[in-house]
């Protein structure tokens, strides 16, 4: 029988909070939403933007959980009978029991941050070092203030390689989170113009992603992606910070770990590099050169954690993109399919290149097309016009046969488009619905992206919903 996640006397202690009730001895896990919650788990009844967790409570001590905790301000409101732990502030608890949980663990911790591919380099992390030992990684997106330190806390004791995704849309955000991390390995994944609403300059967004220098062991080690503009300012940075090593990725011979050559099927890529002064060839389950670009980063990390380079490379075969980040869905139809590429959970200037350029190498069987269907690229300031309407040099290089654009912003792009590509222009992307599923043909790409605020989600959804998917994993 497996070891709890957390024993009672431990939970109490790291989350520094009093006792009320009959708390359960063992903990399996932690929650901080009663709809997922399993029997066993903590309730932590965290204050969010909408919702206060505290109002859920009773819910979750129904569906069996362990122990919820909760504010001093709230505890007389609750039932009586209940089983909870009273802390000052049930967030500041969280962290506290995330610190716990780095300072009970052997593991070797690797934290990524930048501002493209944050979430694959992560996905690819865990595959890469899954053959070398216990893997625990964050679910999802969970990068955030609260995500950071839930991913902490729930990981168990026995963890032998550790890995957490840090984001930020302000200066100072990573760093309280990289302290709780702690990682051996610090990637940057790359610096772009994203989040320029906050920021003065791509420059002060690399100052802000090199806050993950801040948390970094003192043996620790920064890989960073010699061939981006901003290499030089986060190099100084590093040594500023007093990083004792720096390596580099790239696909110049320049770098530390660099791209020999590679060859990209549909779906998936072959890759010739050299990690570290090692050679190895290995293949991506999943399109795209960024890909390809940051398994670089991922297997030079996998090498400094003390993780087999081979089997990491053999792993890699099984990645696959993750829905809303390039996942690959074959829909049937009356005449054959279509396949859709969903990248509806963000975009920005860097990540929507990417993306066009996976479409491009999509092969199209004629009279099938390839279908751009874009949404704003939110949070980019007074440039914003400017960036959407450069879009147009990667969506010809693409060889987009048709353009679908929706929200205010993105009109720049559309104004662009030389009128036998244009298919429709809507100021929301609901009004993009029922032409984008009447127009679909049989042998069409469609590729949808914008800002999660733009809600291009829907219109996958739609798709999926009119053209069922061949299969239910979604993998064409």
């Amino acid at each position: 029988m497996s070891e709890p996640l957390w024993s009672r006397a431990d939970f109490i202690a790291g989350a520094n909070g009093t006792p009320k009730g009959e708390i359960a001895e063992a903990i399996t896990g932690i929650s901080i939403d009663s709809r997922t919650l399993e029997t066993g788990e903590a309730f932590f009844a965290i204050k969010g933007d909408r919702f206060d967790g505290h109002d859920f409570v009773a819910q979750a001590l129904d569906k069996g959980a362990a122990v919820a905790v909760v504010g001093t301000d709230r505890a007389a409101d609750l039932p009586d009978d209940g089983r909870y732990l009273v802390v000052d502030d049930p967030l500041s608890a969280l962290r506290r029991l995330a610190v716990a949980a780095r300072a009970r663990s052997h593991a070797r911790i690797v934290a990524v941050t930048g501002s493209v591919g944050k979430t694959g380099t992560k996905e690819a992390l865990r595959l890469a070092l899954g053959p070398s030992g216990k893997v625990h990684a964050s679910a999802a997106s969970f990068n955030n203030h609260w995500g950071v330190p839930l991913t902490l806390a729930r990981m168990p004791a026995d963890t032998e390689f550790g890995v957490f995704e840090i984001g930020m849309n302000h200066a100072g955000e990573i760093t309280p989170l990289v302290k709780m991390v702690r990682p051996h390995v610090a990637i940057i994944t790359t610096v772009q113009a994203v989040h320029l609403e906050f920021f003065e300059s791509v420059e002060h967004i690399a100052q802000a992603k090199a806050e993950i220098f801040n948390g970094l062991e003192p043996d620790g080690v920064a890989i960073l992606n010699r061939d981006n503009k901003q290499f030089d300012l986060l190099m100084f940075l590093a040594k500023a910070a007093g990083v004792p090593q720096v390596q580099t990725f790239g696909e110049g011979v320049g770098a530390d770990s660099y791209l020999e050559k590679s060859a990209r099927q549909p779906g998936s890529s072959s890759v010739q590099a050299k990690i570290l002064g090692q050679d190895i060839t290995y293949k991506i389950g999943a399109a795209g050169q960024h890909h390809v670009t940051n398994s670089l980063a991922v297997l030079t990390a996998a090498v400094d954690l003390g993780a087999d380079l081979a089997l990491a490379g053999l792993a890699l075969a099984d990645m696959s993109a993750p829905k809303g980040r390039g996942q690959v869905t074959r829909l049937s139809m009356t005449g054959g399919y279509a396949d859709l590429i969903d990248e509806s959970y963000n975009a920005n200037p860097a990540s929507m290149r990417a993306a066009l350029a996976v479409l491009g190498e999509a092969p199209v069987a004629r009279p099938g097309r390839r279908v751009a269907v874009l949404g704003d690229m939110l949070e980019l300031g007074d440039d914003a016009p400017l960036l959407h309407g450069g879009l147009l040099e990667p969506l010809t290089k693409a060889n987009v046969d048709t353009v679908y654009c929706a929200g205010p912003i993105m009109h720049a792009l559309w104004q662009l488009v030389p009128p036998p590509q244009r298919a429709l222009y809507a100021e929301n992307a609901a009004e993009l619905k029922q032409r984008l599923i009447e127009d679909t043909r049989p042998g069409d790409v469609i590729m949808v992206k914008g800002s999660l605020g733009t809600k291009m989600g829907p219109l996958v959804e739609a798709l999926k919903s009119e053209y069922p998917p061949v299969d239910d994993s979604a993998a064409a």
